[in-house]
């Protein structure tokens, strides 16, 4: 007579914040499944949820307290981890049916609230680990986080209170996670961290050897040439670079974009320009040339695409300050641009600051930002008519697709509408001949191969 195992206890997930959180969940999941546990894709099924939480702004830390008070009336067995776990007093103040509350990054302690909330039957199979590691992401595309924390110290941000200085991954095991998403059928690999120019900074990079012969250094560089050499000429994978701060050591990169192992991008987070403003918001390598650093940057990878993310409104900020910003920005000529109105943070150093922008003030000056960047945007895009580039397919749907060049990083930069392209697969890399452009998206076909 066969044994009837009992049912394995099932975990939801709800995952807010930035992609360093993305890849958090993911490691806890994969770690839950590895122990047994099934996953749930809605409140009903679950026999506990995790609320993943986002504590950079205020108005984000509302959206994970609107998040969390779902997930309770909606299930009731709610523990809570990420950056908001700093807070665990307001948020069992509001919520004391939450079972339990962890901080950023902490694996074992979220696994273990698991455990204790919706223990493993004895009896459940043995062979739970996945092939892979389980992904919140489609299968072409992944996260790599290569370092937590943060050194910086910069006045509107309380990244390093919620996450701890900078502490970098052994390079080694950063390339072997790396080859196995690879292997596991990922085409394009977004390196992340909170300063990806610092990595291996705290390890004074030093050497690690790999298996096989040879040695990786714990540097940005050295990092993104193995990396890049995961794919051949036949079987790309692409490396993307974000959150890059503009050190001088950067431009070792760029030679690699231009050998092609890197793809041509930059996520490099200016947030102004005005001098003034940077002092005030104690950013690092505010002194640098950046708009001839730039220039020289173009000079060897042509095609090299920058996106950045601004503040407006910071306290301070001078009108002059404000032009400063759009004269730098007309010169730049950068490819895409996020902007945010300043707004306090519990805990910033920023919010002492004197003279506070208004927020008509904000908002006036934020609609004039984002319309001189979506007329560069649009400026930049046109002169891409016409041409054709390599795009990796995102989703396919009919008789057309949708991707994204190399100057696009998922979710929040453009796409690449393609039409007659109901016969590719997601991702599947393609050359595409670009016909038509907008301010955020081109639109073109497949190049038939042969």
């Amino acid at each position: 007579m066969a044994t009837i195992l009992p049912p394995r206890p099932k975990v939801g997930m709800v995952s807010l914040g930035c992609p360093k959180n993305l890849v958090d969940s993911e490691r806890i999941l994969t770690k839950l499944r590895a122990d047994g546990y099934a996953m749930s894709p809605d409140y009903a099924g679950a026999d506990v949820v995790l609320v993943n939480t986002c504590g950079f702004l205020d108005s984000a830390k509302e959206e994970s307290l609107e998040a969390i008070g779902e997930a309770i009336a909606e299930n009731g067995r709610v523990i809570v981890t990420g950056c908001m776990g700093k807070e665990a007093e307001v948020i069992r103040e509001r919520f004391p049916a939450v079972l339990a509350v962890t901080g950023a990054h902490q694996y074992e302690q979220v696994v273990g609230a698991v455990h204790d909330a919706a223990p493993i039957p004895p009896s459940a199979y043995l062979d739970l680990v996945p092939e892979r590691d389980l992904k919140l992401t489609p299968k072409h595309y992944s996260y790599l986080k290569i370092s937590e924390g943060c050194n910086h110290r910069c006045s509107f941000c309380i990244i390093p209170a919620l996450r701890g200085d900078l502490v970098s991954r052994r390079p080694d095991a950063i390339l072997r996670e790396a080859e196995k998403l690879v292997a596991a059928g990922t085409r394009e690999l977004l390196v992340i961290s909170q300063d990806t120019s610092a990595y291996g900074l705290d390890l004074r990079h030093a050497s690690w050897p790999l298996k096989g012969g040879g040695e990786i250094r714990s540097d940005m560089t050295d990092l993104a040439r193995h990396l890049g050499r995961l794919g051949t000429p036949d079987d790309p994978v692409w490396v993307r670079l974000h959150y890059v701060y503009p050190y001088p050591h950067v431009d070792r990169v760029i030679p690699l974009m231009a050998e092609g192992l890197v793809v041509p991008y930059l996520d490099i987070p200016f947030q102004h320009a005005a001098p003034s403003v940077l002092k005030a918001m104690k950013r690092p390598a505010n002194e640098a040339k950046v708009l001839e650093r730039i220039g020289r940057w173009r000079e060897i990878a042509p095609d090299i695409a920058i996106r950045s993310t601004f503040v407006v409104g910071f306290p301070g900020e001078t009108e002059a300050d404000f032009d400063y910003l759009l004269q730098w920005l007309e010169e730049a000529r950068l490819d895409r641009v996020g902007a945010f109105r300043f707004e306090p943070v519990a805990g910033a150093a920023a919010n002492d600051l004197p003279d506070p922008v208004p927020e008509e003030v904000k908002e006036e000056r934020y609609a004039r930002l984002m319309e001189l960047t979506a007329r560069i945007s649009a400026e930049k895009l046109e002169a891409k008519v016409g041409r054709r580039l390599d795009v990796i397919i995102d989703e396919v749907g009919g008789d057309g697709a949708t991707g994204r060049s190399q100057a696009d990083a998922p979710e929040i930069d453009g796409q690449v509408h393609l039409r007659d392209a109901g016969h590719l697969t997601p991702g599947a890399i393609v050359t595409v001949e670009i016909e038509e452009a907008d301010e955020h998206d081109l639109f073109g076909v497949p190049v038939l191969a042969g």
